[in-house]
């Protein structure tokens, strides 16, 4: 055997590697994702600005891209075929462009963007009286999350005429009054569920990085290899 046909085997098994890696980090991506879904699925009414449905969507979004992306790489890896690695190599390159594009409209544009959910979240409390599910989520999420509306209790002053749903209480009675102190929730929802996102949410990101860090090398061995197929044929010639 050659010294360029070992050094393209080697390159060959590596990224085969790499790309089971990736693909099982996918796979990961779509299980959190799916967690989520069943976990926030009393809260399924609620627009989709809601933080832990967005995360659940997006992980999910995510989680099947790359699972087809591995796949796509673990492929071309095992073929040799310069079409695949090719088609990978973009998808990858795309993928990555935009996961750093999005961490820093994220980033940048954070407050707005919390301004915004709020909005649509509020905007949405309007159908409580008139939507059975909507209710139902927002009866489950205040229980949850022992919290009161969007950003504060008086969100739903506007909804229900100066009144409080009975969620808001933290006892079963018909009817929530503002004022009952100790009785009433005080906390906003919002930043309740942001919280509790935040706080089970770190593994994923640690495994995100690590994902992010085998998409690189992907990349790099995805690239080399492609040349190594092109030195190859062109030798053979």
């Amino acid at each position: 055997m050659s010294a360029s046909r070992k050094c393209l085997c080697c390159v060959k098994y590596v990224m085969f590697v790499f790309n089971l890696i990736f693909w099982l980090g996918g796979c990961g991506l779509f299980g959190v994702g799916v967690w989520l879904s069943f976990t926030q699925s009393e809260f399924s009414s609620l627009p989709l600005s809601f933080p832990s449905l967005s995360a659940a969507n997006l992980l999910l979004v995510a989680g099947g891209i790359t699972m087809v992306t591995g796949f796509l790489g673990c492929l071309g890896a095992l073929k040799e075929q310069r079409c695949l690695l090719c088609m990978f190599f973009v998808i990858l390159l795309l993928l990555v462009l935009t996961e750093i594009a999005l961490a820093l409209v994220v980033h940048i544009f954070r407050d707005k963007l919390d301004s915004k959910a709020q909005g649509e979240l509020k905007e949405g409390m309007k159908s409580y009286e008139s939507d059975p599910g909507l209710k139902k989520s927002w009866d489950n999420v205040q229980k949850m999350f022992k919290c009161c509306g969007v950003t504060n209790q008086s969100d739903w002053y506007e909804v229900l005429n100066g009144t409080l749903p009975s969620s808001c209480c933290s006892v079963g009675i018909d009817q929530c009054a503002d004022g009952w102190k100790g009785l009433v929730y005080t906390e906003p929802c919002y930043n309740k569920a942001r919280d509790w996102l935040l706080e089970n949410i770190p593994s994923v990101l640690v495994f995100g990085v690590c994902v992010g860090v085998v998409q690189i090398l992907a990349l790099v061995f995805s690239m080399l290899m492609y040349c190594q197929i092109m030195c190859a044929e062109k030798y053979l010639d």
